[in-house]
């Protein structure tokens, strides 16, 4: 049996991962819903060798027999949307920034707290890219070492941005203006990931500070972000170095993170094998290398983490939260 499905978003660079995800891991789709805004309306989309149309998201649109929404088109669509949908007994999982912090929404990454799926109330948060996949190796440790701190430098592919993005790389490299980055991104790397707060830190910084405590349900754990902006089409990379509370034993730890679900260890550094964002696109794990001791500081530890942030960062997240949902139905 399978379950109803509308992506909203579907002409988005992610909205069309949804897709490409659920045809590689067999998700059971029984009717495919494809909603957009009214300029992508009417656009043809094939979903395992059918074709579908491409309809305008209106207030109307989910007065249908739809059991789950992926939504991926900003937050002020899913602000306006998603209550709408949930009122009719539809489980949104939402891919913007738009209900990630709200109490009553839980903010979900399936290898670290599926169990928090059980209490939404018909909205659930698929959290940021950059963030799902330093949470993705960093739980199992958390678990077992107690994390105190995390100090992470992000560099983050043009793809982050969406299509325009990616434009804007090509249109870089083209030696003309770049029209969604603020400096040149050809040959540059961007410290400066959406707008900035007060406080100095940018939003996509702050994303990574309150979303990290949110889904490892520990406000303790100190988090220092940096993160910039790379002339890479796909794949995020993270340098990120963590401060424990307990000693580790450098072997048991690697063995932690081998065993932990979702990761992949690559790390022999002698025969030039760690991760890279080239290998990491197409593939939904979490690649963790560099892995090396910290000796600044008692019990630290330095890891290099690289993901497709289309898919494990956005879409691939997104289904898996749908695949859990459907074993509670």
């Amino acid at each position: 049996m399978g379950v109803n499905v509308a992506i909203v978003g579907a002409t988005g660079m992610v909205g069309r991962t949804f897709l490409k995800v659920m045809e590689d891991r067999n998700f059971p789709v029984d009717k495919l819903y494809l909603f957009a805004s009214s300029k992508s309306a009417g656009q043809k989309i094939t979903f395992r060798g059918n074709e579908y149309i491409v309809e305008e998201l209106t207030e109307e649109s989910f007065k249908r027999d739809i059991q789950i929404a992926l939504f991926s088109a900003g937050a002020t669509i899913s602000k306006q949307f998603a209550p709408i949908a949930a009122s009719h007994g539809i489980v949104v999982i939402d891919n913007s920034s738009a209900w990630r912090m709200d109490e009553n929404v839980p903010l979900v990454v399936p290898e670290v707290n599926p169990q928090d799926i059980s209490w939404h109330k018909g909205i659930i948060a698929n959290p940021n890219c950059s963030t799902i996949q330093m949470v993705v190796p960093l739980k199992p440790l958390h678990d077992k070492y107690k994390i105190k701190r995390i100090v992470v430098s992000t560099y983050q592919a043009v793809s982050g941005a969406g299509k325009k993005g990616v434009d804007d790389l090509e249109r870089s490299l083209r030696g003309e203006p770049c029209q969604v980055f603020p400096h040149p991104i050809a040959n540059n790397c961007i410290p400066h990931i959406d707008s900035f707060a007060p406080n100095g830190y940018t939003k996509e910084e702050l994303k990574m500070i309150n979303e990290t405590k949110k889904i490892m349900g520990d406000s303790s754990i100190k988090v220092s972000p940096t993160t910039v902006r790379v002339p890479v089409a796909n794949s995020h990379s993270e340098s990120v170095n963590v401060e424990f509370a307990r000693p580790y034993e450098m072997e048991e730890l690697i063995e932690v993170l081998k065993h932990a679900p979702g990761v992949v260890v690559q790390d022999d550094p002698q025969n030039n094998i760690y991760p890279l964002a080239t290998y990491a696109t197409g593939k939904d794990e979490v690649f963790v290398g560099r892995i090396r001791r910290d000796e600044t500081v008692y019990s630290g530890l330095n890891m290099w983490i690289v993901a497709d942030n289309i898919r494990k960062g956005a879409a691939t997240n997104a289904v898996q939260i749908a695949e859990l949902l459907i074993k509670n139905m």
